[in-house]
């Protein structure tokens, strides 16, 4: 039987499949985008996802991702080595799930994924160990963990001269396209695309009264293909003009 516990690089190319034995994907470094059965995550320090038997999986890491990986045999495995943790640690493996680690099991992943994992019988007792820590208590990793609001303004606002998706959005927060639309949209009252669309006519604004640049030139850097694409959005938002937002703002600074 090869070793249990390995360690895995992940890149750009997307993984599809399913296996017979359930499997734990722990990050170490790095961002894997992870589906399973519908269910989007993001596996990454800290955090890890369950894969039960027979689940279809996608995975794939944009910028590349290690990780540590147990490959869980079977049923009487988990009786042999785990005792009285076997009936928790089944229920924990039983369903996909994203879960985050507490600091000692952190640690403990960390310690596992430096040890000679390639030996049989450390891959197996280090497994076993780990499998019974996570059997004590493992939190799902979504709770009592806002969407990352501040990450999210910071990651707009530096890229309004790009075409910028709810994907995009998406993997800064962790979570699938659907789940982060939905949590977004609860959070903050706005969709994503409406987030988008206010923070592009905002950074417009400020620049026209802050800057002396050209109007195309701030359109540009605020993500619309046009002059007049800008315009009529401001128009729309704020009642006003390009040339009216700067003869305001040179009214009020008189006064």
């Amino acid at each position: 039987m090869p070793p249990i516990l390995s360690l895995r690089h992940y890149n750009h190319d997307q993984i599809i499949h399913s296996h017979e034995h359930t499997q734990l994907v722990f990050g170490l470094r790095g961002q894997l985008d992870f589906e399973i059965d519908g269910q989007g995550s993001r596996v990454q320090q800290q955090l890890l996802a369950v894969v039960p038997s027979d689940a279809r999986h996608a995975c794939g890491s944009a910028e590349g991702s290690l990780c540590l990986v147990a490959d869980i045999p079977n049923w009487d495995w988990l009786r042999q080595r785990l005792g009285h943790h076997a009936d928790s640690a089944h229920r924990l493996l039983e369903r996909p799930a994203a879960l985050r680690l507490s600091p000692t099991q952190s640690q403990l992943v960390g310690w596992l994924a430096a040890s000679p994992i390639n030996d049989p019988i450390i891959s197996e007792q280090g497994a076993a160990l780990l499998l019974a820590s996570l059997a004590s208590g493992c939190e799902p990793a979504d709770r009592q963990y806002p969407l990352p609001l501040t990450a999210l303004h910071a990651y707009v606002d530096r890229h309004l001269s790009h075409p910028l998706e709810v994907r995009d959005l998406a993997r800064v927060a962790g979570l699938s396209v659907q789940r982060f639309h939905a949590r977004f949209a609860s959070e903050t009252g706005f969709t994503p695309q409406e987030f988008v669309r206010l923070r592009r006519l905002h950074q417009g604004r400020e620049l026209l009264i802050s800057t002396h640049l050209a109007v195309g030139e701030i359109a540009a850097r605020v993500g619309y293909a046009s002059q007049s694409a800008f315009t009529a959005a401001l128009n729309r938002h704020y009642g006003l003009t390009p040339r009216a937002v700067r003869r305001e703002a040179r009214d009020k600074s008189r006064e």
